[in-house]
């Protein structure tokens, strides 16, 4: 399995907004391409001004094998819709290694 981690700065009156966007637009489209496993978002509870979204996929080349430009007008749409400033201030990828119970 695969981790895409992406960290937003979003000003706070309008992080509800964007979550419910994002919700509404990337992770259904997102959830039509082989290799999506799932999505968290995560907030601190300290920080309102963050938001940090998990997405899980099987393997990195169904992740990677999405267009470019499916992702360019998914984005675009996202963009129209939330109507207000963000910022991506991280883009991560991680492995997920299990070992052997002994």
């Amino acid at each position: 399995m695969v981790i895409e981690l992406l960290r937003f700065k979003v000003p706070p009156i309008y992080r509800e907004k964007f979550i419910q966007k994002d919700a509404e637009i990337w992770t259904a489209a997102l959830a039509s391409f082989p290799g999506f496993l799932s999505k968290e978002v995560w907030i601190d509870p300290h920080d309102s001004a963050f938001v940090i979204l998990v997405i899980n996929w099987e393997t990195r080349e169904q992740w990677k094998s999405i267009r470019q430009e499916k992702l360019d007008a998914i984005a675009r749409h996202f963009d129209q819709e939330v109507g207000h400033p963000y910022e991506m201030v991280e883009s991560s990828e991680y492995q997920v290694r299990k070992f052997p119970h002994s």
